[in-house]
């Protein structure tokens, strides 16, 4: 494990498209341990932005575990008002892939292998990214609705691990129909004594250590 003080880390602006295609600005926060096995790109739901605490932490472990992180803004705060736009999955896909594109386009991000980490909508958004670019090598999904995702999730390939809380009995139902369609690695498990945002004490501790394992299984067999 390093310090994640010891990362080097950058606000950066990740170019998009808007609804009425014009070109537009997303902006991103950047970390990069050194020497990093892969980059996780993280994809919050709604109401949640790249400042989310909950995102932060997890992002700091996964920084300790040599994986640089991108958080960055999904909409930008005029889209953010509208509900077409916070529900729209497909939308929000693409604005991943436009920061998939983005990190594989730059040094020193450009070889490094890509995770997706989404949360609620953004969980799903994820996964249909990830249907999608084969620069994918791993998704996580905490507390997430991959349901969301339709049809995508059987062409899914990127090993996958959904992250439900022990009490968040709706969306545990819905994570395990979902797992029966996924394609490729697959798994589900359940964090002990946590709800739907994870803020018992010591359960975001364990998302964040069962994603530090998980991405670096995956994403450094896939490291040249």
């Amino acid at each position: 494990m390093i310090s994640a003080a010891s990362c080097f880390a950058a606000e950066i602006r990740i170019p998009a498209t808007g609804r009425s295609g014009r070109p537009l600005e997303l902006p991103g926060s950047l970390a990069i341990p050194p020497d990093p096995v892969g980059i996780v790109i993280f994809a919050h739901g709604s109401g949640s932005s790249r400042t989310s605490p909950r995102n932060a932490r997890v992002a700091g472990r996964l920084n300790e575990a040599f994986l640089a992180t991108l958080l960055f803004d999904l909409l930008t705060p005029a889209e953010a008002v509208d509900p077409l736009n916070v529900f729209d999955v497909g939308f929000l896909a693409d604005r991943l892939r436009a920061a998939i594109a983005s990190v594989a386009s730059h040094q020193p991000t450009a070889p490094l292998p890509i995770g997706l980490f989404g949360a609620s909508t953004g969980a799903a958004a994820a996964l249909v990214a990830a249907a999608r670019e084969p620069r994918v090598a791993a998704v996580v999904s905490r507390g997430g609705r991959p349901d969301l995702a339709g049809t995508a999730l059987r062409h899914v390939r990127a090993p996958t691990l959904l992250l439900v809380g022990e009490h968040d009995r709706d969306v545990l139902v819905l994570n395990r129909r979902a797992l029966a369609d996924l394609g490729g690695v697959k798994s589900l498990e359940i964090v002990a004594g946590a709800n739907h945002l994870f803020d018992e004490p010591g359960t975001l501790d364990d998302v964040a250590t069962r994603a530090c394992e998980w991405f670096c299984r995956h994403l450094r067999s896939t490291t040249p």
